[in-house]
């Protein structure tokens, strides 16, 4: 009997130790600790050395301050169109009032979650797949404005949400692959194509222009062909003349038509015995034998009548 009262003792003694001891808190930094006082809330205990009433103080909660990444399991959503993918995210958030987060709701973690859950289904269901995958940021900043607003409450703040990945049926990716194919194929296709175009139209304004520079060539040419006959022309013009100038001076000078008796003369028998070659029958008019009557009538000029 003895034994068990002395146990008993022992049993209390022990349990009033844990009590004393349990009453003495040292607090990390960014951690908080709620205290009630027979039930009541009573104060909250942040970084430091507290020391508790026992049998009459408690610690109630224990919130940390530090912001907070939460996973939301993956989850069956229906787009627009009718197409079931699997989406999860993660919920970063973090405590603002350690006393709402405690008193506000049961558990904030869980309704975080379950908030996130829902929103996303709503934001997917008002979108088709291929807007699903490419419009993350807005399903994002949708479910985080949601939570936030919701959250006020519960004392916490919801920094952001990030999807991690949104997978649709493999039946789904098969056909979006064999679509994605199709159009690589496609637009390897224009661009050879316009490519092919690119290279006719240079080519072509490469014979385009090859055909003009030639003819500017040839124009060019001929214009300096002319000019250069032209010139030759002028030339042999303004020679005849100077030439016939000197002729006409020279005859005016003293024995000037003397010469041009005896040059006349020369040519006429040049040219007569140019003429008169082998086996050629020549008739001769009778003026040539009176050649000095008729040198004279070529060399001298003729009188005006009247």
């Amino acid at each position: 009997m003895e034994a068990i009262i002395v146990g008993f003792w022992a049993l209390v003694a022990l349990y009033i130790i844990y009590k004393l001891f349990r009453c003495i808190r040292i607090i990390p930094a960014t951690d908080v600790l709620i205290v009630e006082r027979l039930g009541k809330y009573s104060r909250s205990l942040k970084a430091g050395f507290h020391i508790l009433i026992p049998f009459i103080d408690r610690d109630a909660y224990y919130h940390t301050l530090k912001e907070q990444a939460i996973d939301v399991q993956p989850q069956i959503c229906i787009t627009n169109d009718n197409v079931q993918v699997k989406v999860d995210g993660v919920i970063y958030l973090r405590i603002i009032d350690p006393v709402r987060a405690s008193y506000g709701i049961e558990d904030y973690k869980f309704a975080s979650i379950q908030l996130a859950q829902t929103t996303m289904r709503s934001v997917i269901g008002t979108m088709e797949l291929d807007k699903t995958i490419g419009e993350k940021d807005l399903i994002n900043s949708t479910i985080v404005a949601a939570i936030d607003q919701a959250s006020e409450p519960w004392g916490i703040k919801v920094n952001r949400y990030e999807i991690l990945n949104i997978v649709p049926p493999k039946s789904v990716l098969d056909a979006m692959e064999k679509e994605k194919k199709a159009q690589i194929s496609k637009r390897s296709q224009i661009l050879l194509s316009e490519g092919e175009r690119d290279s006719r139209i240079n080519r072509s304004l490469g014979f385009k222009e090859e055909a003009i520079n030639k003819s500017e060539g040839e124009k060019q040419r001929r214009i300096n062909s002319a000019e250069g006959k032209a010139q030759e022309i002028e030339s042999l013009a303004a020679a005849t003349a100077k030439g016939i100038e000197s002729i006409a001076g020279s005859i005016s000078d003293q024995g000037g038509a003397s010469a041009i008796k005896l040059q006349v003369t020369k040519s006429f028998i040049q040219n007569f015995l140019n003429v008169a070659k082998s086996n050629t029958e020549i008739l001769i008019p009778a003026d040539v034998m009176n050649l000095p009557t008729l040198i004279a009538n070529l060399t001298e000029p003729k009188k005006p009548k009247g």
